[in-house]
């Protein structure tokens, strides 16, 4: 018998232009969490969906319980025993909790003695058996349309769990998690662990993967870098190895000098009495202002009121002194706002088009002859400069932009907006899922595009982002701003304390 749970040896994958897997290995133990890290492109995410089933090796051999094995698709991998949380969440929102965690393999009954038909009932009972067991205090009936982004993720969590399987893939779970719901899980990782459950965790967060992972597995451009004890390993330790160079500075130097008031918000209040209320800011010519608050402080509603895709009921916007008005995206895209959205998936990239559409998709009247025929040479040239200036990696401007790596989507989308040459660009949790090397590339841009002129708004969770990026920092707490902080003299501390100061 192996002592390993799963193994995968000399994996290779290719897809068209690029190779994203050569000759990769992965070996498991029953019962540790195994860190999975590397860049954005470095083929974590790519490994793992061929050891689920989505992908099928170019080359390799996958090992449960030292017998090769091969997964066809994933509802083999569940059959077989391996589980997988997706980076990238997909549920279906307009059906309930309950129906979202036993999709495709629902309890079952027969009606009439003869009518195969799925046993509500026992599906509730048992949805709310497993939220309980993974400490969610959720209705297994509620849709999960409802629910926010990080509860939806806490869903994908418990629907894992649910299949009682011997290996469960986590990719970035915690993006979207609040610190007392990244404790939850880190409690059901360790019952899984004394049950013998291999876990696989690929995260971007340094602090998490040194306080639970067991062992760490390096890779850089689809290549297998190596596999240590992660005792062994400090922070600049897994970056320097990551990347193949050593960071010295995680945060690029800030020479902007904000100017006058360019942008101002007067008691803007959303329609919805739960959501932002009575909010009041304003923001300088070249500033980077950054807003932090815990998750649920109607930050995103905020800024997506701002930005007319949500609607408000009281309040007033100002941009150099004229009042804008702004009831739909349209609006706030013709007065030189742009607004980069939280969920790269959902709502920013158009996963089936090219890298050139997602790109030019915002901008396409600049570029149109005779205001009928879109002249594509000029696209081509927009796109290949974006492409350089971002550094953005693919091989063609033709390639879906789906699959490219987390940090290249966002760099396309980055390059959508700014194509539209902006005044104010709203960011909103900019890096995301996106390894420390890619974050520091965004972060290079935004500092630019501030030291150009541009007025910048950037939502972060990240209290070390917000401090190394920011000017000043707005802080929000249950829809309402409860203070403001220079960034010079901004703490995790100051910044916290406003965070929860509720009413």
């Amino acid at each position: 018998m192996s002592e390993y749970l799963l193994e995968m040896h000399d994996v290779s994958k290719s897809f068209p232009g690029v190779k994203a897997l050569d000759h990769a290995r992965l070996c498991l133990h029953p019962g540790k969490v195994h860190a999975l890290m590397g860049e954005n492109g470095a083929g974590k995410s790519t490994l793992m969906k061929c050891m689920f089933g989505i992908y099928k090796m170019d080359e390799g051999e996958l090992f449960i319980d030292g017998q090769k094995t091969v997964i066809t698709d994933p509802m083999d991998a569940l059959k077989k025993g391996i589980a997988m949380v997706h980076q990238e969440l997909q549920p279906i929102p307009a059906r309930t909790i309950g129906e979202n965690i036993f999709l495709g393999r629902y309890p079952m009954k027969k009606a009439l003695g003869f009518i195969p038909m799925v046993d509500h009932a026992k599906m509730y009972e048992d949805t709310a058996k497993l939220l309980k067991k993974v400490r969610m205090d959720f209705d297994p009936k509620a849709k999960v349309g409802s629910l926010s982004v990080s509860q939806m993720q806490s869903v994908e969590i418990a629907k894992a769990v649910s299949a009682n399987c011997r290996v469960l893939i986590l990719d970035e779970p915690t993006s979207s998690l609040t610190q007392n719901e990244v404790d939850a899980l880190f409690r059901i990782i360790e019952d899984l662990k004394a049950e013998g459950v291999a876990i696989v965790y690929i995260s971007h967060k340094m602090d998490e993967i040194l306080r639970i992972s067991d062992e760490v597995t390096i890779m850089r451009d689809g290549h297998y870098i190596g596999t240590w004890d992660a005792k062994e390993l400090t922070t600049d330790m897994i970056i320097t190895k990551m990347v193949g160079r050593e960071l010295k500075n995680l945060y690029p130097v800030k020479e902007n000098v904000p100017g006058d008031v360019v942008f101002k918000v007067e008691d803007f209040t959303s329609i919805n009495p739960k959501s932002f209320r009575h909010v009041n800011f304003e923001l300088r010519k070249g500033e980077i202002l950054g807003v932090g608050g815990l998750v649920g402080a109607q930050r995103t509603e905020l800024m997506e009121g701002l930005f007319g895709t949500r609607s408000h009921s009281a309040g007033k916007i100002y941009y150099q002194g004229k009042e804008l008005k702004i009831n739909r995206p349209k609006d706030a895209i013709d007065q030189g706002i742009a607004m980069l959205t939280e969920d790269r998936r959902g709502s920013g990239i158009l996963g089936v088009l090219s890298i050139a559409d997602n790109i030019s998709i915002s901008s396409l009247k600049k570029y149109l002859d005779w205001q009928i025929c879109i002249n594509s040479g000029k696209v081509e040239n927009l796109v290949q400069d974006n492409v350089k200036k971002m550094a953005i990696k693919t091989p063609s401007s033709k390639t879906q932009i789906k699959t490219l790596s987390g940090g290249n989507q966002q760099k396309v989308l980055v390059g959508r907006w700014l194509a539209n040459n902006p005044d104010v660009l709203i960011l909103d949790e900019p890096t995301r899922g996106i390894d420390v090397g890619a974050k520091y590339e965004i972060y290079c841009i935004i500092a630019d595009l501030a030291k150009q002129g541009k007025s910048i708004i950037m939502i972060s969770s990240e209290m070390g982002e917000l401090i190394g990026m920011s000017d000043r920092i707005m802080v929000m707490c249950d829809g309402r701003v409860t203070g403001f902080v220079e960034g010079k003299d901004a703490t995790q501390e100051n910044i916290m304390a406003l965070a929860t100061q509720f009413e």
